[in-house]
């Protein structure tokens, strides 16, 4: 699990040699006469992959080029961002840490495939997931992930609003929170939510009250964007 955001500032260093192949397989093109397969989300139904649908149509929505929570990145990037970590597992290790040679190497990566694939094309790649492989796999790693950065978009535009979660989802985004209290944040904080245990990652930290999908904005460094109450 990690939520990254990105960069713009240029890399004065060289990136292993390896990067230079960051092109993904296209799916092949059906004939007229067989069905095209299904949908990823509709084979494998879950909220991590309800994120990832809503995300890819609001990007559709908006292009390439709006703006993000996430500070350098339009959406552009951010779909590049997306695909990578579906399909470079080599790129992993750049999204934990901005170090030489991790960080500059996955963020060329992401650069060029942003820029060598055209939209409706990174799009697709986004919405059809990461190989068959990792699909049993898809909710425990994507849950937080596809929905922080769909909050990511919807709440860099203007005017947007609160969404209410179902409860089964919330209670999924609390599950992780502890997880991702751990790796996201180093100072300590006693998290509630109603009607739930309180969370207590270290002490002598805030108290900060918010239903589980707000505590979960918060708790990945978006404490701005975050409805909640800190005290």
């Amino acid at each position: 699990m990690w939520i990254s955001c990105g960069s713009r500032a240029r890399l004065a260093r060289r990136c292993p040699a390896t990067d230079r192949r960051v092109s993904l397989p296209l799916r092949e093109a059906s004939s007229g006469s067989q069905a095209p397969a299904a949908p990823y989300a509709r084979a494998m139904p879950s909220f991590a992959q309800s994120e990832r649908q809503q995300l890819v149509a609001l990007l559709s929505s908006l292009g390439p080029g709006e703006r993000t929570l996430c500070e350098g990145w339009q959406t552009g990037d951010l779909a590049a961002h997306l695909v990578l970590r579906d399909h470079r597992p080599d790129a992993a290790p750049g999204m934990v840490t901005k170090r030489y040679p991790f960080g500059p190497y996955t963020e060329r990566l992401q650069r060029r495939l942003k820029e060598s694939t055209p939209w409706d094309v990174l799009l697709e790649r986004l919405r059809d997931g990461p190989p068959a492989l990792l699909r049993p796999l898809d909710e425990q790693l994507n849950c937080v992930e596809f929905f922080v950065h769909h909050e990511d978009v919807r709440r860099a535009q203007p005017n947007w609003q609160r969404r209410e979660l179902a409860s089964e989802d919330e209670a999924a985004l609390w599950r992780r929170a502890r997880v991702l209290g751990r790796l996201a944040r180093q100072r300590p904080a006693r998290l509630e939510a109603p009607g739930r245990q309180p969370l207590v990652l270290g002490r002598d930290g805030p108290t900060v009250i918010g239903n589980p999908a707000e505590l979960v904005i918060w708790l990945t460094g978006r404490e701005a964007a975050a409805l909640v109450e800190v005290h």
